[in-house]
């Protein structure tokens, strides 16, 4: 019989983004981010910057994610805490944290790989939103990872397509950077893509056999576009930048599309979840809720502040793994890349 009392502290700092929340059984009671402004100025997250901002801002952020929750440190039943992949400066900030705050408290301490978690988030108890069954497939996308993953139980799961060189979300910013958009240019893309025409700039889709993606091919014929015309007419990012963004944006989700559809072809799974912070990107979500229609999939897209870096979804595998007794001792290590 499951313990009714299960109270999770989580805790992540992948990345640039310091996150603590609290679930109890399941359901989240707070997450909390704290994002790093400082390194928009650099056009990329500066992984020494980061570390430090994560240093300065775990304390105040778990705080206020155990008083948003209203929940006591002696009530946590455990600590779940990202242990890669990521940026080795910030991981090892919540590992160290999480270490300690176990020993104190005396409470078992879990290790999440952030990419389960980003698959795992749509098992959070969220009124609105179904659970997948198993198998699903999981279609993983973010700065860093561009997945297809058959997801056969919580603990059970294989990548069978992954990004052969750049990843989504680097083609998203890497294009927004060409245009002379801000960083982060990912959602500025997707802001004007919607005001612009898909089919206006045709861009050529890569060839790569099987279910694995590439992106480098398409930054540089995104980038060769643009100087052609541009030495045509200077103006010509300014006078047609939502055609261009929603052209971009269409190949790009057509090139995802395309590798979805095999993967259901080839493994008979019609169950699709997205996960990771380019699953926030409105093109991509609303093309894959027309698939239940078109093609009688079942589509899973996550609530939209679960997409991008969280705790709550470092919570849901710290519930299930706390529910499995998969508990970790002081030895472990955090890394900045991990056995999937």
């Amino acid at each position: 019989m499951q313990n009714p009392e299960v109270f999770i502290l989580a805790i992540e700092s992948s990345c640039d983004d310091t996150a603590a929340a609290v679930l109890h059984n399941g359901k989240v009671l707070s997450n909390v981010v704290a994002n790093q402004l400082i390194h928009n100025q650099y056009g990329g997250v500066v992984p020494e910057l980061a570390s430090r901002a994560h240093q300065q801002n775990i304390v105040p952020v778990i705080d206020a994610a155990l008083r948003k929750a209203n929940v006591q440190k002696e009530q946590l039943s455990a600590i779940a805490f990202t242990q890669g992949p990521g940026l080795m400066g910030s991981l090892l900030v919540g590992t160290s944290f999480s270490k300690s705050l176990s020993l104190a408290l005396n409470v078992p301490l879990i290790a999440v790989n952030h990419m389960h978690a980003h698959i795992l988030a749509h098992f959070i108890d969220e009124e609105g939103y179904d659970k997948p069954e198993f198998p699903f497939l999981a279609l993983t996308i973010s700065g860093g990872h561009t997945q297809i993953v058959k997801v056969n139980s919580f603990f059970d799961m294989e990548i069978i397509g992954e990004t052969t060189d750049d990843a989504v979300g680097e083609a998203f910013d890497k294009s927004a950077k060409i245009l002379g958009l801000p960083y982060p240019g990912g959602p500025l893309i997707d802001k004007y893509a919607k005001e612009g025409n898909p089919k206006a700039f045709p861009f050529t889709k890569p060839k790569v056999p099987g279910l694995d993606f590439s992106f480098s091919g398409l930054k540089t014929a995104i980038l060769y576009f643009i100087q052609k015309n541009k030495q045509q007419n200077p103006n010509f990012i300014e006078e047609n930048l939502t055609d261009i963004c929603a052209s971009i944006q269409h190949t790009i989700i057509e090139i995802l599309m395309d590798k979805i559809k095999l993967a259901v072809k080839e493994t008979g799974i019609t169950q699709i979840a997205i996960g990771g912070g380019v699953s926030a990107n409105s093109g991509i979500r609303n093309t894959l809720k027309e698939t239940e229609s078109k093609y009688g999939w079942k589509t899973f897209i996550p609530k939209f502040e679960y997409t991008t870096d969280n705790a709550a979804m470092i919570g849901i595998v710290g519930y299930q793994k706390y529910l499995s007794n998969r508990f970790e001792t002081s030895a472990v290590v955090s890394k900045a890349r991990i056995e999937f």
